[in-house]
């Protein structure tokens, strides 16, 4: 079968790779129908994310067609449509049986690499490196999925694969980080980074009662699609340093701030003045792994007894972190990889009832052949390119949408 694989920094190709087989009882073989580029993809494609090795298989966000299944799975049949979340789960740990999936204990099999790097370890996740388990990614035609009768879900008919796709990532982590926010009516949510994780978490406020979102960006394509969803827009190119951006959150707000500020950036952050200078300088010496130039400006931007919510991924360390802002402002900080089992029938719900349209994201619809190039146009921001959808073994129609379509 086809697949992306990583070679190291900015160099994915496209292989003929082993067709994956049933290891467990419990698993499932799905044919991808379609599969997406995420921004957290980004962080391996410029190797900020360690234990990545040569011909690793990338790509968590992914749906499709089941294709075989082991005696295990009773929830599932040969032809279901499902989506599958990025997170490993088995369904049955102590933080399972919480709906705390993400942290599932027993579906990570390098628990003592993950807990030099954390101190414990999260769950395994498709194609995210050998720190989260070293699972093959659904960037390919073909899949392995593990504990397949505690995570797909069957997607109804009359859904197309657009409208679900998101299900398995990114329309659930916007969710996330808009709901650890505990919104109030009337209430203002800052958002950090408008790229669809930020575009998601932009719609779930508003669906989760806030009264205004702020989006703070520096792409004009991004932010022109915030506008459209009725976002105020603040553009850090009129902004020459973060002291400038937190007075403005404060005028924005009265001089009292944001009610809660969302980070959907992550630890490759560009930022302005001297601290960004910083920040790159120590990351590519590799003295530091993230660059937290939103959260730092999001502790400093947010009203006291706020909430800062963090879905933007952090790897590893990071400096010059004012926790004096954090402490004496009384903040609440919330964060984590999703739990997107827990999030998946709700939100499928909202997407059947037609509240939302999650294909609004997407630019780009590809082939598999052409995921160098797309990695480097997504990263790069070239072509206006907001989100990239793959399909395996086809050619879509038109390999650039009419924006924002």
């Amino acid at each position: 079968m086809k697949a992306v694989c990583w070679y190291g920094k900015e160099d994915v190709r496209v292989n003929n790779v082993p067709d994956p087989e049933l290891v467990n009882p419990r698993d499932a073989i799905i044919k991808v129908t379609s599969t997406a580029i995420c921004g957290s993809d980004l962080h391996l494609y410029d190797g900020y994310v360690p234990t990545m090795q040569k011909e690793d298989i990338l790509g968590h966000e992914f749906m499709g067609e089941v294709v075989d299944l082991g005696p295990g799975v009773k929830n599932l049949k040969v032809g279901d449509r499902v989506v599958v979340p990025f997170t490993i789960s088995c369904g049955s740990c102590f933080f399972c049986s919480k709906d705390l999936y993400s942290l599932c204990d027993n579906s990570n099999p390098n628990v003592a690499m993950a807990e030099k790097f954390w101190g414990h370890t999260p769950c395994g996740i498709f194609g995210y490196s050998h720190l989260v388990g070293g699972y093959a990614g659904g960037q390919a035609e073909y899949v392995r999925v593990p504990y397949a009768d505690v995570g797909p879900m069957k997607v109804p008919d009359h859904l197309h694969d657009d409208q679900v796709l998101f299900l398995t990532d990114i329309f659930p982590t916007g969710y996330m980080a808009a709901e650890n926010c505990n919104i109030q009516p009337g209430e203002t949510v800052a958002v950090w980074g408008c790229g669809p994780v930020g575009q998601f978490a932009i719609a779930s406020a508003y669906m989760l009662g806030a009264e205004r979102v702020i989006a703070i960006d520096d792409v004009p394509e991004r932010l022109d699609m915030a506008r459209r969803q009725k976002a105020e827009i603040v553009d850090l190119n009129d902004l020459p340093n973060s002291f400038q951006l937190v007075d403005k959150l404060k005028t924005m707000t009265s001089g009292r701030g944001p009610d809660s500020c969302i980070d959907a950036v992550g630890m490759e952050a560009h930022g302005m003045g001297i601290e960004h200078m910083y920040d790159r300088a120590k990351q590519m010496l590799r003295f530091e792994t993230d660059r937290p130039n939103a959260f730092r400006q999001a502790l400093m931007s947010c009203r006291k007894g706020g909430t800062v919510s963090v879905p933007g991924v952090y790897g590893g360390i990071a400096d010059k972190i004012p926790l004096g802002s954090m402490m004496n402002k009384a903040l609440t900080i919330k964060t984590g990889q999703t739990h997107v089992q827990h999030y998946l029938k709700p939100l499928m719900d909202r997407v059947a009832k037609e509240e939302i349209d999650p294909s609004f994201v997407i630019s780009h619809r590809l082939s598999l052949d052409d995921a160098p190039e797309a990695y480097r146009m997504f990263r790069d921001k070239t072509d206006n390119c907001t989100k990239v959808v793959m399909r395996p073994g086809q050619n879509p129609e038109g390999r650039k949408l009419p924006h924002y379509a």
